[in-house]
């Protein structure tokens, strides 16, 4: 069996990989350098020139081939080496007839805890999506943000004590509104400085967040160690490293307590199940980050079968309605707040014949936010 193409495809806002071989099967796998994806598509196609004509069943030598023939990496190659890296599972998974993780080591459960995603722009939305997400059998939320999911568009401004106030009081708001039954993964984008995150971190602590996720730029990791070394409550970070080396830098500073590789981003299945071992080794779960679409679903879902130290996994909206419903075709169910871990072979979805024609891409342009004084801030 040999790789006979490799195919980058915009679709909607996402970008797949579809890999096809002369025996006639083909594997998917998904980029997740969301905001630079034309990139991306080009790296596919440079991988693709290496591939053709290569046995894809040898996975890990592809991927360090690919990984280490230039000095040059980031997000957008490493989203297509991670893209190239989950289809090339698919299609081993579909050549040995088995879902990819019985051929990483078999299952450690059978279903997969999530936790749904809360939007609002104003707390009232966020405190009513909470709601809503436990009425619907969810344990556990996320992508929860104390600062509201305002247009990046709005000028921004605060006070240091409005903020703070307002941020502690929402998410008391949340506790009050769901309980203990339902766990609240606290998202911060990285919007805070060092003293900042200490601040909030203290004044949310009684309501006990699951997680405290990306309370700052993840580019230092002496500034992530500062914050865990004077707080209480677990943090979440990881979801834009590309590496097991960045991996092993945070988790020997005692700077995480969850991990975040982005299969589509951290080098695919092959890369996270190993920063999936460091994390095991520094007793810090697994959290795989999850913004994109049903095929990064399916991936993550593969990692997290097969690994004894996953904690809970994200889960996007919409996976069961246009778009997302219309690009795969195979689907993996919900229930009680529970993926079922899939038994099909390879990842467990495909995309679907015409997924490019129906949602052609949608490029994200070149827009963030800025303080009322002109400047850029971190939304």
């Amino acid at each position: 069996m040999r790789v006979e193409s490799v195919e980058p495809l915009l679709v909607d806002r996402y970008l797949f990989v579809r890999v096809t071989t002369d025996s006639g099967l083909s594997g998917v796998g998904e980029s997740g350098a969301w905001g630079y994806l034309e990139a991306s598509a080009a790296a596919v196609e440079k991988f693709g020139r290496y591939l053709v004509g290569k046995d894809p069943l040898r996975i890990e030598h592809h991927w360090q081939y690919m990984y280490r023939f230039s000095h040059f990496r980031g997000a957008a190659i490493m989203g297509a080496l991670s893209a190239v890296d989950v289809a090339l599972w698919d299609i081993a998974g579909k050549h040995f007839g088995a879902p990819v993780y019985q051929l990483l080591g078999g299952k450690t459960r059978d279903r997969a805890r999530v936790y749904y995603h809360v939007f609002g722009s104003t707390k009232e939305e966020l405190i009513e999506g909470v709601k809503d997400a436990k009425a619907r059998g969810f344990t556990a939320v996320g992508h929860l943000t104390p600062f509201l999911d305002e247009d990046r568009s709005v000028p921004y401004f605060k006070t240091h004590a409005d903020r703070m106030r307002d941020a502690i009081d929402t998410v008391a708001a949340y506790r009050e509104a769901v309980g203990d039954e339902v766990d609240l993964c606290i998202e911060i984008h990285r919007q805070l400085t060092p003293a900042e995150a200490v601040v909030l971190a203290r004044g949310i602590e009684e309501f006990h967040p699951m997680f405290y996720e990306d309370p700052v730029l993840p580019e230092n990791f002496d500034a992530m160690e500062l914050v865990a070394r004077n707080v209480s409550i677990p943090i979440a970070t990881g979801e834009r490293l590309h590496s097991i080396h960045e991996f092993e830098m945070l988790l020997s500073r005692g700077a995480v307590q969850y991990v975040r590789p982005d299969v589509c981003m951290a080098g695919g299945i092959t890369h996270s199940k190993k920063i999936a071992a460091l994390a095991e080794a520094h007793y810090v779960g697994v959290v795989p980050h999850n913004p994109l679409s049903p095929v990064s679903t399916a991936a993550c879902l593969q990692l997290a079968a097969c690994i004894p130290n996953f904690a809970i996994q994200e889960y996007p909206l919409g996976e069961d309605r246009p778009p997302k419903s219309e690009i795969v075709t195979g689907r993996i169910e919900l229930e009680d707040g529970f993926l079922i871990i899939p038994d099909s072979p390879g990842i467990g979805v495909s995309l679907a014949p015409d997924a490019q024609e129906k949602h052609p891409p949608t490029p994200r342009e070149v827009e963030t936010r800025l303080h009322l004084d002109g400047s850029v801030i971190d939304q």
